[in-house]
């Protein structure tokens, strides 16, 4: 029988293939290490502690003169002659509240950053300003009324949506920081677009009110809830007012509850049948959140002519913009908000409602 001897590959091939490779590991292996020296960073001077010494000398004279980073001195001495409030057009100052969520003492601009008292709603103004002066300065700003022509010029410019100075007011109406932020754009621009949106627009007069009153400037376009507003002929930016800012956003204090157990004017039992039939009802509207309401409080009007109780869906609007909704009606219809339930608003006439119809 044959025998077959399995192959193997000769002993000088193998060698004269790995020995270059041997080679060169052995000299990668036995070379020498390379020094400590090239692996420490490059040489920097220490500092002198004379010169430490100095800088915080510096910042604690700062600090003791209440010098900020820009150069101002705290506190703020504003000398616009209202009071300050996170909004102008929201709040309601004739109505008090019977509780505060954080405690007065706490002020949105900042400790000692205002030589106002902090009410817990309100920093009223120290010094009483004769409104005829005040007035007569913001006449000498404003200048001569502009030609029809300068107001065709300005809105052409500024009322387009792609126009670079513009400003949201959402639902917290005319802001005190907004105050700030209009004379920013004032420093380039001769007007500002204004674009409403949520429950401000329900009462766009308001709104314009506010804006002229705090600003001073003069409004030379309003279309639904898109306003213009001018700066004047001789607004001097480096004369601006002082208006301090609100470093945070102060909790709403709390207020009287807007729907009561029984209406005034009706028994337990009539007030549970208007609310039952107004939400059988069909809705007269049906709001979007953030949306523009200017013509609800006509729609509302126009529906309780014919209807005593009223209903609006207010679906994904929210339930603190209903009852914003609501109590804005409540003295713009006017009405009585019977009900807040799965965001539909219930809204009853009222007495006095009824007996306007009657006198008509």
């Amino acid at each position: 029988m044959l025998k077959f001897s399995s192959w193997r590959r000769p002993p000088h091939e193998t060698l004269t293939l790995t020995s270059p490779i041997l080679s060169i590991f052995r000299l990668l292996t036995q070379s020498p290490p390379l020094p400590d020296h090239i692996h420490d960073p490059p040489f920097s001077l220490t500092s002198n502690p004379k010169d430490n010494v100095k800088k915080k000398k510096k910042k604690k004279k700062k600090k003791e003169n209440g010098e900020s980073k820009k150069g101002q001195t705290f506190p703020f001495k504003s000398d616009l002659p209202f009071d300050f409030r996170y909004s102008y057009s929201e709040a309601n100052p004739s109505v008090h509240p019977i509780g505060f969520r954080e405690p007065p003492r706490f002020s949105p601009f900042g400790p000692a950053r205002l030589d106002r008292k902090w009410t817990g709603t309100a920093a009223p103004a120290e010094e009483v300003v004769d409104p005829a002066v005040v007035s007569e300065q913001r006449k000498a700003v404003l200048g001569e009324p502009l030609s029809e022509d300068e107001i065709a010029e300005l809105v052409e410019r500024y009322r387009h949506s792609d126009c670079s100075r513009q400003i949201n007011l959402g639902k917290g109406g005319v802001t005190h920081n907004m105050l700030d932020d209009i004379h920013n754009h004032w420093k380039r621009a001769e007007a500002v677009r204004i674009k409403c949106l949520g429950v401000p627009t329900l009462d766009m007069e308001n709104v314009c009110f506010h804006l002229e009153d705090k600003c001073g400037g003069k409004i030379i376009y309003r279309n639904i809830n898109i306003i213009l507003l001018y700066r004047g002929r001789n607004y001097d930016p480096k004369n601006r007012p002082v208006v301090p800012l609100m470093l945070w956003k102060p909790y709403a204090p709390i207020y009287p509850k807007l729907v009561k157990p029984v209406a005034d004017g009706l028994t337990f039992e009539e007030t549970k049948e208007m609310r039952n039939r107004g939400l059988n009802l069909p809705p007269v509207m049906k709001l979007t959140k953030n949306g523009v309401y200017v013509n609800v409080v006509e729609r509302v009007r126009e529906a309780f002519r014919s209807e005593e109780v009223v209903r609006l869906d207010c679906t994904h609007v929210g339930s603190s913009d209903c009852k914003r909704i609501g109590v804005k009606l409540r003295d713009l219809v006017p009405c009585v908000p019977i009900l807040f339930k799965d965001e539909q608003i219930i809204l009853w006439k009222g007495k006095n409602g009824e007996e306007h119809d009657s006198q008509h």
